[in-house]
């Protein structure tokens, strides 16, 4: 693959000598060409920019470098493609303003024999600067979020990193790049490595035992809920969701125990590791299948996909107490109202012998805390039902007495 950046900062791409993207380059892998805006200027003080028209703050960078750079660029295109034609780059412009980089534009990128970077600073490169080159190549602006950089050489060094390494022979493993984040719409699970325990922390027990039909499955459960945690908006669609009216609805089985156990860490890891609360989530098949057999579990389901639950039961320990147990909303989909909604239909399934709700949350969970408030629970004094939780209880309202004839 053949790459030319064009940056009036050159220097600035000294870091792709190193490491694997420099030993690709002396491999014959990379073929890198930087060139120097400024040497396509005319005047005693190479200026590239210029005050914008309409007035403003900045500077904007002037049409005439840029053509002439990327001029000099389209000259190197010796080959001829399939249609008889020279070859000319994709030119990329990394800007804030453009289609945000993802690993599958990194894939796509990496099947082009050749791409093009262009550097932008100050207030940007003049626009008509696009639509010359646009006539000449193909162009994209890329974005590598939703922030602000000095420039575009920051982002270059990242996208030539995330592009390059996908090319066959730079990665010594390639097996190493099937799992990565992004691959397949969810990140990559923990990883640990010797010694199995230090400074009083284990490695996980399943990763020690050999079945790696058992480590599948956990490092997808793990992956799973690490999306979920720190990247819900990369899960499935269903988040058009707003009402559970719009799920299916049914009482849970012993079948359900594994979805169940998933959508547990989901909703508790982020809390577990926030507060560093109770680690509740992590119970495993046996117990989540026991709590079926114990509770009123009640799950929401949409194309197959358990997006919501709650449980529920007469209280054990207190007369004439409704306990509310694992309300749970896929955290994708949370934000909608639907946690309300849980804990009505919670409230609605009590007998009429019930006179208070009770349930239980993290003491440090202020979201937990603020919804159930507003549904009118009362925190009760002192430590909850487990560490580190509080017990919450509401008087059920009285029956309005019925009317007579």
């Amino acid at each position: 693959m053949r790459l030319d950046v064009v940056s009036i900062f050159p220097d600035y791409l000294a870091p792709l000598d190193l490491s694997l993207i420099g030993k690709a380059r002396r491999d014959g892998l990379l073929d890198l060409h930087v060139h120097d805006l400024r040497d396509f200027t005319h005047d005693r003080h190479r200026t590239v920019d210029d005050t914008p028209y309409g007035g403003g703050a900045g500077m904007v960078m002037k049409p005439q470098p840029w053509s002439e750079a990327l001029d000099h660029v389209l000259a190197q295109g010796k080959s001829i493609d399939a249609t008889g034609r020279r070859r000319v780059p994709t030119l990329i412009v990394p800007g804030p303003g453009g289609e945000p980089f993802t690993q599958a534009i990194a894939r796509e990128l990496a099947d082009e024999p050749w791409l093009a970077f262009a550097c932008g600073r100050y207030e940007g490169i003049d626009e008509r600067v696009y639509e010359w080159a646009g006539e000449r190549m193909p162009v994209r602006v890329l974005s590598l979020g939703d922030y602000v950089l000095n420039g575009g050489e920051v982002a270059v060094l990242a996208m030539v990193e995330a592009i390059a390494r996908l090319l066959p022979g730079v990665i010594g493993n390639a097996e190493s790049l099937v799992e990565e984040s992004h691959e397949d719409g969810l990140l990559e699970y923990p990883v640990y490595t010797k010694p199995a325990t230090w400074d009083g922390r284990e490695v996980p027990e399943v990763l020690l035992g050999g079945n790696h039909a058992a480590i599948a499955t956990w490092r997808h459960q793990q992956r799973v809920e690490r999306t979920a945690a720190r990247r819900p908006d990369l899960l499935p669609p269903a988040a058009a969701t707003s009402a559970l009216g719009e799920l299916e609805e049914r009482v849970a089985t012993p079948a359900d125990a594994p979805d169940l156990q998933v959508l547990t860490r989901a909703c508790w890891a982020p809390e577990f590791a926030r507060y560093g609360m109770f680690g509740a989530g992590e119970e495993d098949l046996d117990e989540v299948r026991d709590g079926i057999q114990h509770w009123d579990t009640r799950v929401w389901r949409r194309d197959g996909a358990l997006l919501a639950s709650v449980r529920v039961r007469p209280h054990p320990d207190e007369d004439s107490a409704w306990q509310i147990g694992r309300l749970m909303v896929a955290p994708y989909l949370q934000g909608r109202g639907l946690g309300r909604e849980l804990l009505a239909y919670a409230e609605s399934l009590a007998p009429e012998d019930v006179r208070t709700f009770w349930l239980n949350t993290g003491a440090k969970s202020t979201e937990n805390l603020r919804m159930y408030r507003k549904a009118g629970y009362r925190v009760r004094p002192g430590e909850g039902a487990f560490p580190g939780t509080v017990d919450l209880t509401k008087r059920r309202p009285a029956s309005p007495p019925s009317s007579s004839s």
